[in-house]
């Protein structure tokens, strides 16, 4: 994939989570291309692992329905640790994290689209989070200093990068020694159809054409210098992403997975 390839897809995925932060169109689910039909952001955030008293606990307008797991039940965080959630959006993750390390923690979200960014920072100020800031930047080229963060989330962000081995070699860079990766993503379990890897300006947005194999991520995970790498891909996830993109029957080609890793 060329460099004009690559800024392409990165400018549909921009355009794309910009129409969802000014609410021109509706998530749907994860990623999801439908435009409607698909349940309430709460509803979708249900379906995909967060319990009630998550959904109640973060700021209005935070949740947008996107995603494709729950990071959060699988991180266990400590109070004390600096936490990054690449491809933050409206801060949802964030502001749950935030809750998890207190006051003497430190949550970071980088997203690329300043739509989301500005929700983010209103959702903060306006609830009054003082242990959260969200940076503009790409996932690629972090903005953030080397060895300071303890642990890094994701909710199928990393998928839409074209650049995953830049994602995880910065992802190391930022981490402390000891430091995790702990992120819900997609991964492919089928050889996609070309009709479905070609179609940028729809699959590859609603986080189905850009899915790498376990393999693949657990090649790449090695080669940035993770440990400890585990990839456990969820049958049950299929149930809702189906409904991604209805008719297309992805659910035969990718799944949502917990991918864990470590920098020695």
């Amino acid at each position: 994939m060329n460099h004009m390839n690559n800024d392409q897809i990165r400018q549909n995925v921009r355009n794309r989570y910009k129409k969802i932060a000014l609410q021109e169109v509706n998530s749907g689910g994860c990623c999801s291309v439908s435009s409607g039909g698909r349940g309430t952001p709460k509803e979708v955030s249900a379906k995909l692992g967060y319990s009630d008293e998550e959904l109640s606990s973060v700021p209005e307008g935070a949740n947008l329905g996107l995603g494709c797991g729950n990071p959060l039940a699988i991180t266990e965080l400590k109070p004390g640790e600096v936490v990054l959630d690449l491809g933050s959006g409206a801060g949802f993750d964030c502001f749950l994290a935030a809750q998890q390390v207190g006051e003497t923690g430190r949550v970071i979200g980088v997203d690329m689209t300043p739509e989301m960014i500005s929700k983010a920072r209103n959702n903060a100020v306006k609830n009054g989070y003082t242990n959260t800031e969200f940076r503009l930047g790409e996932i690629e080229h972090l903005p953030v200093a080397d060895r300071t963060v303890d642990v890094i989330i994701s909710n199928c962000v990393i998928n839409l990068s074209p650049d995953k081995p830049q994602v995880f070699k910065e992802a190391y860079r930022v981490l402390k020694p000891g430091g995790r990766l702990v992120i819900s993503d997609v991964v492919a379990t089928a050889e996609l159809p070309s009709e479905i890897k070609n179609n940028m300006d729809v699959l590859y947005s609603s986080c189905v054409s850009g899915a790498a194999s376990i393999r693949e991520l657990e090649s790449l995970l090695q080669q940035s210098g993770f440990i400890q790498i585990t990839i456990e891909p969820k049958d049950e996830s299929k149930e809702f992403i189906k409904d991604w993109v209805p008719g297309a029957n992805i659910e035969d080609y990718i799944a949502s997975a917990v991918i864990k890793a470590m920098k020695p």
